[in-house]
């Protein structure tokens, strides 16, 4: 993103104008402080401080500490929150004069925080560094936008400009009429994206009820990327509220209508340059390999792609999310699709995460595998074509307590987010596993308490 301009910062600020300071926790929740526009430079001197446990909460904000031990274990220690200045932005729904900024956790001791998700992607991003390479990242987020009045009937329901008599219009890919028919709220997210400097570019319907994708440009900076994405997310929620809607990045908010996903677009450039994906100036062998690294890699990393219970739901046979470990140039059918293989833009699209995905630890899933690839000489088998797919395909799970134990139990979930994180967030997801398991549905009761 582009920080606010120079005149931009000069502008007449109002009264109440704040700083927001703002730490990405677990589960991509934004958490964090307002601080008056007066009081900014508190900030820049790295003196704002949070609970080291604030990036560890759960779905409910528990802070689990019998799991954790960051809590009142310790006393619940603080860290210090520092902010990225790459990430300085404006707050375009806020009085003006407002910004927001996020910010990564330090120990006391002026170390990054093992529990803070932009500290781990960094850590990802210097193995590259070291190597000479960057990854050059782009993103694409769907979501649904539906009713404000889910608290009061415990369900979503499509905007009203998208319904007639009581009933969506059908299937709505690619219909410039439910464009037209959100064009206010979808304005509403081009002017934020435009003040606030995001990269946005192509807005389209998706096949949802109220369900639209937004295209982030690509940027040679994975941190940047993760930190337009999560801006994005936040983009769209203040957009909805401003029309009256909720705007929400849930997996699958609909039994039958299409899940929302989060794609990401991945090259890598060397010292002079050169991509070396492509297949037709560089070595097409590498291309297979780092295939294969983020393939070798996809069931133990499953529970960062798809971190709820609720997103494995989307993971069902002939859909768009993909179920099968396998690959193919140009095929949306498949978990890792290559949409170009030779020329500059050559690259990977990683298709298994949900919209629901924390932007900066999928990114350091992703470009974990990646390196996996790089480091190791790897096969990704056979490929996946229209007319022949692969016999015995390994699988992805259907499960939420299967990919927490795969999370847990893997030496490669352990490699790129450590040994600590892996314990915290396995733990922490196992909790919310077993309480989905003891929770008696709405289906038990239709289904078995009248039959058995």
């Amino acid at each position: 993103m582009t920080a606010p301009t120079e005149a931009a910062d000069q502008t007449a600020a109002d009264p109440s104008a704040r700083i927001e300071l703002l730490l990405v926790g677990m589960n991509g929740d934004l958490r964090g402080k307002m601080i008056p526009l007066k009081a900014e430079d508190k900030v820049w001197k790295n003196t704002v401080r949070l609970p080291a446990s604030t990036q560890s909460l759960d779905i409910w904000g528990d802070d689990n500490d019998d799991i954790t031990k960051i809590s009142l274990t310790l006393g619940d220690p603080d860290g210090i929150c520092v902010p990225s200045k790459n990430s300085l932005t404006t707050l375009p729904w806020g009085p003006a004069g407002s910004k927001q900024v996020l910010a990564t956790m330090h120990t006391l001791t002026g170390d990054p925080h093992y529990v803070c998700p932009r500290a781990i992607l960094a850590s990802v991003m210097k193995r590259f560094e070291e190597k000479g390479l960057t990854p050059v990242v782009a993103t694409e987020l769907e979501f649904y936008v539906i009713e404000p009045d889910f608290r009061e009937t415990g369900a979503p329901m499509p905007p009203k400009a998208l319904v007639m008599n009581g009933e969506v219009e059908g299937y709505q890919l690619y219909d410039m009429r439910a464009t037209a028919a959100m064009e206010d709220f979808l304005e509403t997210v081009r002017e934020y994206c435009d003040h606030m400097g995001l990269p946005a570019d192509a807005t389209t319907a998706e096949f949802g009820p109220g369900q639209f994708e937004v295209n982030l440009l690509h940027k040679p900076d994975a941190m940047a990327a993760a930190d337009d994405c999560i801006y994005l997310k936040r983009v769209v929620d203040f957009a909805a509220r401003r029309h009256g809607l909720k705007a929400t990045c849930m997996a699958k908010p609909y039994g039958d209508h299409a899940g929302s996903g989060l794609h990401v677009h991945a090259s890598i450039i060397d010292r002079q340059g050169r991509n070396i994906l492509d297949a037709k100036g560089g070595d097409p062998v590498k291309l297979k390999s780092i295939t294969a690294g983020m393939l070798k890699s996809m069931q133990d990393a499953q529970l960062i792609f798809a971190p709820f219970a609720n997103s494995y739901r989307r993971f069902q046979p002939g859909s768009f999310a993909p179920d099968k470990i396998d690959w193919g140039f140009g095929n949306r059918g498949t978990a890792i699709r290559i949409p170009d293989s030779q020329g500059p833009a050559a690259r990977i699209e990683h298709r298994v995460a949900g919209a629901d995905a924390n932007p900066h630890l999928l990114l350091a899933a992703i470009l974990g595998g990646i390196l996996l690839g790089l480091e190791e000489d790897l096969d990704p088998g056979p490929v996946t074509t229209p007319d022949s797919a692969p016999e015995n395909a390994n699988m992805l799970t259907y499960d939420f307590l299967t990919a927490v134990e795969r999370f847990r139990a893997s030496a490669f979930i352990k490699d790129v987010f450590g040994a600590e994180y892996q314990r915290i967030y396995g733990d922490t997801k196992r909790k919310e596993a077993m309480a989905y398991l003891r929770t008696v549905s709405s289906f038990d009761y239709q289904t078995y308490l009248p039959r058995i």
